[in-house]
């Protein structure tokens, strides 16, 4: 039996590519544990693995004292002299324990060590390995769903591609081929956990990165990349070589490079973006496709106002406003669209406003702020709730009252009365 534990223990420490010496001391604890219970914890032992002969040794421990009350733990100093002369007060002293069917015991023991040990070890290398490849691109098999998502079998372990992570317009069956970006590895219990994701923007980053050389040598620059999953993207580049052109490069001759992308997204457009330092540069880039007639910058507020031509509005908003907010979330700023005749028309009511705004020396913000943003808006307010606009007092009221009546009548142009028409 000795000789055959030793064997054991070697062959699973080789075939299973497990540290020999995490064996032999889960080995010893798991014997430890056996003898304590055979003996109701009563006693101090010690349990070591015999590296030559196989065999595994229990020793008992005793403390030396003038009179022994627990012959379990204790022993006389008289006693102990019997057995060692040199032997003092607070020694302990060593017996080898003859357990009754130690060989049984440890045979036991080892069988469920080893085979547990076999799968914690087996469930380390596997997350080690896996949380080494943390943000790469792996292929599966699928195996079945379940109520958080799609299992996938990746040969070693398994994965799941929860229902967050999926393309809303792709669907699976069992046995199909596909692809994920590992975005994460847990520990659990029954093993790691391995999660996958294909609605990720590092997925679609780390596809190019594949695809297009002089992305994975640095040569171009991912500084962004924005999806609504299976519909459309953004992805913002920016290069480091004035002689490579980041759009080509992504798109390859004849589209080679990009259309590979796309299939893997089942036709996910993806717009491809210039990364600017001037915000306004940029966010006519990331409007794309739509033309933009000009872009007013709010610093302040992280705000710009886009410009369009009219018929280019839907464009540049797109389906259900996925065009400007895919662009809003790539430059980091709020984007509003406006069209050229309704800023026409704003700009006209903007003039009025900086005009009332000077005469009363009251900023136009204030006025934008209380939520009047027309001359009629104005005219129609109360007194009250002209007041309550920022720095506005009794006396600017008249002076604003006399100067809204001097502007409205400058715009009405008035009717010939019939009246006054000589026979």
């Amino acid at each position: 039996m000795s000789m055959e534990l030793k064997k054991s223990i070697d062959l699973i420490s080789k075939e299973r590519h497990i540290d020999r010496d995490i064996l032999v001391d889960t080995l010893e604890e798991a014997v430890r544990t056996a003898v304590n219970k055979k003996f109701n914890n009563q006693l101090d032992i010690e349990v070591n693995f015999n590296d030559e002969t196989g065999d595994i040794d229990v020793h008992q421990f005793k403390v030396v004292l003038e009179e022994a009350e627990d012959p379990n733990t204790e022993i006389s100093l008289d006693e102990a002299r019997e057995i060692d002369p040199e032997v003092n007060l607070e020694d302990e002293l060593g017996f080898k324990l003859e357990v009754e069917n130690l060989g049984r015991i440890a045979a036991q023991s080892a069988k469920q060590v080893i085979i547990q040990r076999m799968r914690d070890a087996e469930q380390e290398i596997i997350y080690e390995e896996f949380i080494q490849r943390k943000g790469e691109i792996i292929s599966g098999t699928i195996l079945r769903r379940d109520r958080s998502g799609w299992i996938i079998n990746l040969g070693r372990t398994e994965a799941i591609l929860p229902k967050s992570e999926q393309v809303p317009k792709e669907h699976y069956r069992r046995g199909d081929r596909v692809q994920g970006y590992i975005l994460e590895v847990k520990k659990e219990s029954r093993g790691p956990q391995v999660v996958l994701s294909r609605s990720h923007p590092d997925f679609m980053a780390a596809l190019f990165k594949i695809e297009v050389p002089e992305i994975s040598d640095g040569t171009i620059k991912i500084i962004g990349i924005v999806r609504d999953p299976g519909f459309r993207a953004k992805i913002s580049l920016l290069s480091n070589d004035r002689d490579v052109d980041p759009v080509g490069a992504c798109v390859g001759v004849r589209g080679s490079r990009i259309n590979k992308i796309v299939q893997e997204f089942k036709g996910e457009k993806i717009d491809i973006v210039l990364w600017s330092p001037d915000i306004t540069t940029y966010a006519v880039n990331a409007l794309s496709p739509a033309r933009i007639h000009s872009i007013t910058v709010d610093e302040d507020e992280n705000k710009l106002e886009a410009v369009v031509p009219d018929d280019q509005y839907h464009l540049a908003v797109g389906r259900k406003g996925q065009n400007v907010k895919l662009a809003s979330k790539l430059l980091g700023w709020q984007v509003d669209i406006i069209t050229e005749s309704r800023y026409g028309e704003l700009y006209a009511h903007r003039q009025e406003l900086e005009q009332l705004s000077s005469v009363v020396n009251v900023g136009i913000e204030h006025f934008m702020a209380a939520g009047f943003e027309t001359m009629e808006s104005l005219q129609d307010a109360s007194d009250e709730d002209l007041l309550a606009i920022t720095n506005m007092d009794e006396d600017k009221l008249v002076d604003l009252r006399a100067a809204m009546n001097l502007l409205g009548n400058s715009s009405t142009v008035p009717e010939q009365d019939e009246s006054q028409d000589t026979e």
